[in-house]
């Protein structure tokens, strides 16, 4: 465990997670420590994920840096964050696609939205916010998305809507599958093809439907 930012993110460099300056300095900017619980500060530059209430983590650093590099958001991208959880990564998306971008964070759990809001709160991103909604419908309203991320496991398929929902040249990044997961990437080219990319090894908590889906 970490002692503080700088080392963990030394550490995230070393090992090669995470390379891209941009990314380096939203992380240096948003710290983790003010997207955690208050009995887990402490904790907060731990390489592990951390429970935020209602059975929800948030991420692995060594995770959030990945799925960062492998998404390649950049400035001015609107973005969708499915699963925003107490919304660290929410706001690292907001840093790097700036003012001109926007970052539109997901949560289905009432208790976690109010968390990530009053997180993002202090450092005074005006173009990003979590909202209450079923993210496996992805978010019709603003629809297309240069970038599609997802925090939480589909078990077998990327929800078809979500890839509808992805702008001709974006990329979503997902976890799929059950106790064996893979991260999945899906680049949709200008005639709308996919192309597809698979890494394997990551643990995330099953993406969760309302009821009425």
């Amino acid at each position: 465990m970490f002692n503080n930012n700088a080392s963990l993110i030394n550490f995230l460099q070393q090992f090669g997670y995470l390379q891209t300056p941009l990314y380096i300095e939203a992380f240096k900017k948003n710290k983790r420590e003010d997207f955690v619980r208050v009995e887990n500060k402490d904790m907060a530059y731990g390489n592990f994920p951390l429970e935020i209430g209602a059975g929800q983590t948030i991420s692995q650093p060594a995770t959030v840096a990945f799925m960062l590099e492998k998404l390649s958001s950049q400035p001015g991208d609107k973005v969708l964050d499915i699963g925003a959880g107490s919304g660290w990564q929410t706001a690292l998306l907001a840093y790097i696609v700036g003012s001109q971008g926007k970052v539109i964070g997901i949560e289905l759990i009432p208790e976690l939205v109010k968390f990530a809001n009053s997180n993002l709160a202090k450092y005074n991103y005006h173009w990003a916010k979590v909202i209450e909604a079923d993210g496996s419908k992805g978010y019709d309203d603003e629809a297309l998305f240069d970038r599609i991320v997802l925090a939480a496991a589909a078990q077998t398929n990327i929800p078809p809507i979500l890839i509808e929902q992805l702008k001709p040249g974006g990329r979503l990044l997902a976890p799929l599958g059950g106790s064996r997961q893979s991260l999945l990437l899906l680049e949709k080219t200008n005639n709308h093809q996919l192309i597809q990319q698979e890494f394997p090894g990551f643990v995330f908590v099953p993406l969760i439907e309302s009821s009425n889906s």
